[in-house]
Parts: structure tokens; sequence; C-alpha cells
């Protein structure tokens, strides 16, 4: 959780561990080995080359090679809210973004307050409790981390203070990107799946009449032809094969989560989640629905 978390940036605290000792009996069996892997693999550990073997020592060496800014999410793309939030919009924004936390701030994001879960909002103010308001009584600890920190050493660190995010502060202080532990165990075991993430087996679903939510390497062809659209209008498109590729074309760079990019057709695309590096998930609006 991006992000997240959907670490990828696009999973930003989308992985639901909780921050509690006494929930947290699952993670520590999967983490302990892994920490335990990690820590008596040493550096002069060869990559595996047998057909079937498992990529953990490879993993592991992404783990001590990078660093944390290798896997942070930037600042621009990071959600977070203020302190002085309201119940009904923190809700809202839990629901919009489907996080299960986020950094709260006092003025800037530059001045973190903590972390806020959805687990505590729903237990303290949800099922018809009563009670005035307090986002400042939810606060937890937030981690921080320089970005030269080695990723295996802040997984290290979030595993023994049982927190599942850290922001990477800069030279100055200043918020500079958003770590998750989803985001650091993907290094190593690659991309985590979790209920926020779609079915890779279906490329794409209609979300109501006129709006299409896809993967980004839903094939151009088979997309234009379920809705009856051409979306391949030029001789530069001819040699483009996915969704994701058209929409990183028409706009010459990754766009960010939540950017629409238009097309000539009257298509709009929306990102629904993406990382800096590619794009992941969007939303397809048709003509009419876009004009709507």
């Amino acid at each position: 959780m991006g992000s997240s978390t959907d670490g990828s940036p696009a999973a930003q605290g989308a992985l639901n561990e909780t921050d509690d000792p006494a929930s947290d009996h699952g993670q520590r069996g999967f983490l302990g080995r892994l920490f335990s892997a990690f820590s008596h693999s040493g550096d002069a550990v060869a990559p595996s080359t047998s057909p079937g073997a498992a990529s953990g020592p490879q993993g592991l060496h992404a783990l001590r090679r990078m660093r944390v800014d290798d896997v942070a999410i930037p600042k621009a793309e990071i959600v977070a809210v203020p302190l002085d939030i309201g119940k009904d919009d923190l809700v809202e924004t839990f629901r919009e973004h489907g996080f299960s936390r986020l950094p709260v701030y006092k003025g800037t994001l530059d001045h973190p307050q903590g972390l806020v879960l959805l687990k505590d909002l729903a237990l303290q103010h949800g099922f018809g409790a009563s009670g005035r308001f307090n986002l400042k009584r939810l606060l937890r600890p937030i981690l921080y981390a320089p970005p030269s920190m080695p990723t295996g050493v802040l997984l290290q660190k979030m595993q023994k203070d049982r927190v599942h995010m850290a922001l990477v502060i800069d030279e100055y202080g200043g918020v500079d990107g958003l770590v998750t532990i989803e985001d650091l165990i993907e290094t190593v075991i690659g991309e985590i799946e979790d209920e926020h993430d779609e079915d890779e087996g279906a490329l794409w679903k209609e979300e109501k009449p006129g709006v299409i939510l896809a993967q980004s390497t839903a094939p151009l062809e088979e997309l234009e032809a379920a809705l009856g659209l051409a979306l391949r209008t030029g001789e530069e498109d001819e040699e483009i094969d996915t969704l994701g590729g058209l929409v990183f074309l028409r706009s010459g760079r990754v766009p960010a989560r939540g950017e629409v990019i238009d097309h000539e057709s009257g298509v709009q695309f929306e990102i629904v989640d993406a990382d800096p590096r590619r794009i992941k998930r969007l939303r397809v609006r048709m003509p009419a629905a876009a004009a709507e």
C-alpha cells in the first residue's frame, strides 16, 4: 500500500496485516523465515541455476542490494490526510483509495503526525458507535527512513517495531516518499496480489454502463472489438499491442494515479493504479460516459 501498497506504489497500505501484536502471528511466521534466510544467506550465495529452483536467494540478494529510494513511491503520489480532517471525509478517503492505513500530517506532508488505520476508525466510530471524533487519539506511530537505508534493514525494523509503513525523509527533514512492508516483501517474492488487486485472468470488466475497468496488459485488438471502437488511429499506434502501451504513447510518459488521459475518439482513460515505472490498471470511459 501503491502508494500500494499496491506496493507497488499502487499498494500504499493495501496489505491487510494489522499493527497489533496479538494479530501479528501469521506475519511473524512468514517474516521470521524470511529474516532467517536473509541473515544466513550471506553475500557469497550464488543464484541457483536449476530450472525448478526457488528464487529466494536471488530475491534476498536484491533486498540486500537495493536502497529505500529504489522502492519508495514519490511524494506526489502519497495519499495522506490532514490532522483536522472530519470523520466523514476520512471515511470517504479510505473508501476512494481502498487503503487500510493513511499517513496523517499537520499543515503539510512535511510535518507528519502518525498513521490512522481503517480498523481503528471502524472500531471506534463504526458499527453504530457514538462519541466525538478525535483523529489525534487514533494516531499510531510511523517509521522514518533515509533514502540510502538498505531495504533489508528497513524491513527488519518494520518487523521489530510492528509498523507497516515508513516515510522517506530527505536531508532537509522533508518527506520524499513512502514505503510499505508490502513494497519491501515484493522485492523478494514478487508482486503480492491482495483483495484490492484485480484478477489477472479478467483483463477487463464492466463497472457500469459505458465504464470499463481494465488491466494495462489488456490486448488492444480484443478490447477494440469488445468496445466497438478503433483506439489505434495513427501509424505510430501500429506496433502497440496493449492498452497500457497506447496510453503511455499518448501521454509520452507514465501517468500518475488519478490522472485522466483524453483520446481523440472521445474515450477517457483514468489511471487507477500505477507506479513510477508502469501503468497497472485503467478505467476506460466511453464517449457518452466521459461526457457525463
